[in-house]
């Protein structure tokens, strides 16, 4: 393990390397706050002027409310605690008890973070307002009816239109929570619970991609970061966070799939969950982009087995054919949607503003860390463009590095694609969640772990005692 590890360290140049790395990093931090500050400051002004991008406290939607809550102090010990002893434990740990402790660590930070808005406001009350999943669980009585009759709903002039979630999204994500009411877990705690407990798990399945794709020591060095993501505000309750789980166990077991770990299984079960994750969210079709890049760093154990790519498509044919034949038709749901889509906020929103807007989200979601984890991926792509990104099938892990930075891109040209589309105009800091933590592994990088954790966490907290965020 002390060999895998010694790969994971970022490699610098003994003549000053180090100051310059640091240095630019900084350069990419500061870059990152300048955007953040142009976004809270333009967006206030054309808030105040011409109330034209629908939220009180651009970018993010939400309001100015300094608060304290039950989930204050437990926040503060778990972000103490993970930055200070997490970077260790990580490097320590054996590695089934590195993903336990990941899942355990991430829901308690996940938790502690939405109780601080109370545990009414912060979690049993989210899937519940009049634009979430719970307030169509009613109308699910006759599962089948129900999406043969779906389309006939989403615009806004059509009779009793779904809340706006429902309507944004492929029946999937509904019918989850029509499920777990059947089961017997009804109303919006046990819906906020399943979204925290099943969310936290995303953090486990990228951290199993990393360590298939590029090497062990590199998925421990970004394991802290991971758990302790500012975008945890955000999937505290979200069903987002829900379909970041999805999207990412589904590119997790493709990972294991291409690197020889689950070939047939791995092969068929992701393209079972991917299948499951375009019918729980339109943009999430964007993650084809990301399995892309992990189909081409394990293009080797591809060309020996083009079954799996059999398996890949046959798995993800399995959700789309159970619902054309139950009724429900995705082309002209999605059609549908971007009809109501603009004659809400959507089509009122400027795009002019949300199109670079939209990015200092993804910095308030992912972090000053992150700024210059991807600054330092951008740099090893370009110095190591020459080098083959084919994952090795031994213990040979030169190149761990820029395979990381690869996937790592690939997850950013998804964010970048889903931007410019227009479809994505505010709300990224919860609509973005799914591809965002894929960006978090860039952090393995970084020297000085804790410290840049520290920053992370003081960045969650502030936002979420500072703001009081809804969507």
């Amino acid at each position: 393990m002390n060999s895998t590890l010694r790969s994971a360290e970022p490699r610098v140049r003994r003549s000053g390397g180090l100051t310059r790395d640091l240095r630019r990093d900084l350069y990419a931090v500061g870059a990152a706050v300048l955007l953040v500050t142009a976004a809270v400051l333009i967006g206030h002004h054309i808030q105040h002027t011409r109330h034209s991008l629908r939220v009180n406290w651009p970018p993010l939607l939400g309001s100015w409310g300094p608060h304290l809550g039950p989930g204050t102090p437990a926040a503060v010990v778990v972000a103490v605690a993970t930055a200070g002893y997490g970077p260790a434990l990580a490097a320590r740990l054996p590695w089934r008890a590195l993903l336990a402790a990941a899942w355990g660590t991430a829901t308690a930070w996940i938790l502690s973070l939405a109780l601080i808005d109370g545990w009414q406001r912060g979690v049993a009350g989210r899937l519940t307002s009049r634009h979430e999943y719970l307030q169509a669980v009613g109308r699910f009585h006759d599962v089948p009816a129900a999406l043969r009759d779906f389309t006939h709903h989403i615009l806004l002039e059509s009779p009793d239109n779904w809340p706006a979630h429902v309507a944004g999204h492929p029946p999937a994500a509904t019918l989850t929570f029509v499920l777990l009411d059947r089961i017997g877990l009804r109303g919006g705690g046990w819906a906020g619970t399943w979204c925290v407990a099943v969310g936290a798990t995303a953090c486990v399945a990228v951290l199993v991609a990393v360590r298939a794709l590029a090497d062990e020591g590199l998925a421990r060095r970004a394991a802290p970061f991971l758990v302790l993501a500012p975008a945890a505000v955000w999937m505290g309750t979200s069903a987002d966070a829900y379909f970041a789980a999805v999207a990412a166990w589904s590119m997790a077991l493709l990972a294991l799939a291409v690197t020889g770990r689950w070939t047939g299984s791995g092969a068929l079960g992701s393209g079972l969950l991917l299948g499951l994750t375009c019918y729980l969210s339109y943009g999430l079709t964007l993650f084809a982009l990301i399995g892309a890049a992990v189909l081409l760093l394990g293009r080797g154990r591809v060309r020996e087995r083009p079954e799996l790519l059999v398996l890949l498509l046959a798995g993800a044919a399995v959700v789309p054919t159970a619902f054309t034949l139950a009724g429900f038709d995705w082309w002209e749901a999605y059609r549908l949607l971007v009809t109501r889509y603009r004659q809400g906020a959507g089509g009122i929103r400027p795009y002019g503003y949300w199109v670079w807007a939209n990015l200092a989200c993804l910095v308030l979601i992912t972090g000053l860390a992150t700024a210059a984890g991807l600054r330092r991926a951008g740099a090893t792509l370009r110095h190591r463009r020459g080098e083959s990104l084919a994952r090795p099938d031994g213990p040979h892990r030169s190149g761990a590095d820029a395979r990381l930075a690869l996937l790592v891109a690939a997850a950013l040209l998804a964010l970048l694609v889903a931007d410019l589309s227009g479809m994505s105009k505010a709300e990224t800091e919860r609509i973005w969640l799914p591809f965002a933590l894929w960006l978090l592994p860039s952090c393995a990088f970084l020297t000085r772990p804790r410290v840049w954790l520290a920053a992370q966490a003081a960045l969650a907290l502030l936002l979420n005692h500072l703001l009081l965020t809804g969507w």
